[in-house]
């Protein structure tokens, strides 16, 4: 993978709810001095925290690097971003609201910064690197505890001021309910398929993983449940054929290493319910936990434009 001609490296910071990675990443696209550290939690100045611990470590990796001083950085954070702005709309789980990642991280950090949300930018390096390369309406969905998506058409990411993607609060049919609706999250991410087994049988799994086990070892309720994980993405998935034409749908996140176990039944329930459109690539993620790193990377770089 080759980001860019540049000699000098990029920060590249992925904020996550729980833990930040950070570390350089060169031209070709290797992350030097990686570091994975606790996110601050802050709930009197959320984004001024993150912010100060990311100074510390650009302070740590410079000099650690002192031969290698990075030109720009590259900072993507969960929620709602408005990347064109800078800013920082919402994020529940970190609690900042309208706050100016772009600015007050520049002021800190001493270098341009690019600014853009995790999902989004790590599905832009899946799109250019991936196993989706070659279409250009592609919708790449992160299925773990909860659903996140980037979408492109015409080869172009679709940002909607930081709102677009929000795939995990699309409506669905509701299993439990008849002819109710949920969102696609309380069904068809790998949380929900563990809590609802729990709900339902009163044992504990480990995960989705553990009910896609059981219902391979005949358990009927875990198999329902799985079922209806499958029913709830295809019919996300079909919505996103029917509204934009996606041609390939990149499937990442925790519950995409069941591999051909998740995509085997989605691509036949996907297929059973479109008519005459064309048939979505269900392909699955190739880049892994790095790829929120290389999107930043990517993000900084593209920063630095013909000057590298």
């Amino acid at each position: 993978m080759v980001l860019g001609a540049a000699a000098s490296p990029v920060l590249s910071f992925d904020v996550g709810g729980t833990d930040i990675k950070a570390g350089l990443v060169d031209a070709r696209g290797a992350v030097l001095g990686m570091r994975r550290v606790p996110t601050p939690l802050d709930p009197a100045r959320p984004g001024e925290a993150v912010l100060d611990r990311l100074a510390e470590l650009k302070t740590e990796l410079a000099a650690e690097f002192p031969e290698s001083p990075a030109k720009a950085a590259g900072i993507i954070v969960p929620g709602i971003v408005d990347s064109v702005a800078g800013i920082g709309v919402y994020s529940a789980n970190l609690g900042w609201r309208n706050f100016p990642f772009t600015a007050e991280a520049e002021k800190r950090l001493g270098i341009p910064v690019a600014f853009d949300h995790d999902v989004r930018s790590a599905a832009a390096v899946e799109h250019t690197f991936g196993g989706s390369k070659e279409f250009k309406d592609v919708v790449v969905m992160v299925v773990g505890t909860g659903i996140a998506a980037a979408v492109f058409s015409g080869g172009k990411a679709v940002t909607a001021g930081g709102f677009a993607g929000e795939l995990g609060h699309a409506q669905v049919p509701d299993p439990d309910a008849g002819a109710g609706s949920t969102i696609l999250e309380a069904v068809g991410s790998a949380g929900a398929i563990a809590k609802r087994y729990y709900r339902a049988s009163g044992n504990r799994v480990n995960g989705a993983r553990g009910v896609l086990l059981r219902a391979g070892d005949g358990d009927e309720l875990a198999a329902r449940i799985w079922a209806d994980a499958v029913d709830a993405l295809a019919f996300t998935i079909c919505q996103c054929v029917n509204i934009m034409g996606t041609e390939a749908v990149v499937i990442g996140g925790g519950l995409a290493e069941a591999g051909d176990e998740l995509l085997e039944p989605l691509r036949t329930k996907v297929d059973q319910i479109l008519d005459f459109q064309r048939r979505p690539r269900l392909i699955r993620a190739e880049l892994g936990q790095d790829a929120g790193l290389l999107g930043a990377a990517l993000n900084a770089r593209a920063l630095l434009g013909a000057a590298q």
